[in-house]
């Protein structure tokens, strides 16, 4: 009699035990289920904005040739005389990215080097925060300071127009300071402490340390988020749409006004333009072109970042 109550205590927690693992496997199931349509609304909707833009881009080029977009220097699509020469678009967003990264490489770089090798943890919990706060700040409040309080300081040293590429570069500079920073600063705290140790037990001193290991060791990282930044300024639009102007020049007088692709974008956005006519469609040239321009730059990313990584571990 008790080895039969034994037998049937065994056969139940034996079936409540299968219905417990068919139940988990079940909820396993539902949770994979549930994290895979949200990674397939996130390529679905990267595919549609690339389709889309893509399919207005090429019915611009049925009304303008490529020779006219690539090979002209005027961008005058708006105007009774039209042009529509890209250059001065490209010329005006990569002269303020210049501008932006000569501040933020400096800036962040200097930053992450300084809270990862010679900060205090106390104070590099402080200061880590109050640095990273500076990408928090919304954009559009850059491009005014940078017209109201950049550009009038500036114009009592150097002559500068009150639209300028110099101004809006320098502020685009210190909001990626934060992002080159911030990935510098993981780079460099992920090298090894032994190579470290080696360098200071061959009498290197600790200034030739990080600029002969640490550094060399984390250029991936450190080369990654250079890219990454002049990625970001590629894309900004408030900050030069504000301070830079909309005037598209082929130059690289910094004080001049200039416009960018994505200061053009925002102003096509405005709504004075049909949907459907040439005018709107040079909105979908203009982002095809920096669609391509940043997904370059991030493939040129992701490919150095795992060149130099196997190569420093």
């Amino acid at each position: 009699m008790q080895n039969t109550n034994s037998q049937d205590d065994f056969d139940q927690r034996f079936r409540e035990s299968l219905d417990k693992n068919v139940s988990e496997d079940i909820s396993e199931k539902i949770v994979a289920v549930i994290l895979f349509a949200c990674a397939l609304v996130s390529v679905l909707t990267t595919f549609g904005i690339v389709v889309i833009i893509f399919q207005e881009t090429f019915g611009f080029f049925q009304e303008v040739s490529f020779a006219q977009f690539f090979l002209d220097t005027k961008w005058t699509p708006l105007f009774a005389e039209r042009h529509f020469g890209i250059w001065p678009l490209i010329n005006g967003t990569f002269l303020t990215t210049a501008i932006a990264m000569s501040v933020a490489i400096p800036l962040g770089l200097s930053s992450a080097i300084y809270l990862s090798e010679y900060a205090q943890p106390k104070v590099a919990a402080i200061l880590r925060p109050a640095v990273e706060l500076l990408a928090g700040v919304p954009t559009v409040v850059y491009g005014y300071f940078a017209l109201l309080f950049v550009t009038p300081l500036l114009r009592n040293i150097i002559p500068l127009e009150i639209f300028n590429a110099l101004s809006a570069g320098l502020m685009m500079g210190v909001m990626i300071t934060p992002t080159v920073g911030s990935i510098s600063l993981d780079a460099i705290r992920a090298v090894p402490r032994s190579l470290r140790e080696g360098a200071y037990a061959i009498g290197i001193t600790k200034l030739e340390t990080i600029f002969k290991v640490v550094l060399p060791a984390a250029l991936s990282g450190i080369i990654a988020s250079i890219i990454l930044g002049i990625s970001r300024a590629v894309g900004e639009t408030m900050t030069v749409l504000i301070a830079a102007g909309l005037q598209p020049k082929l130059t690289i007088n910094f004080a001049e006004s200039i416009e960018t692709m994505t200061a053009y974008m925002a102003q096509i956005s405005g709504g004075d333009s049909p949907r459907g006519s040439l005018n709107f469609k040079t909105l979908y040239a203009v982002g095809a072109v920096l669609f391509l321009i940043t997904l370059t730059l991030n493939i040129v990313s992701y490919w150095v970042a795992n060149r130099f990584k196997e190569k420093y571990e």
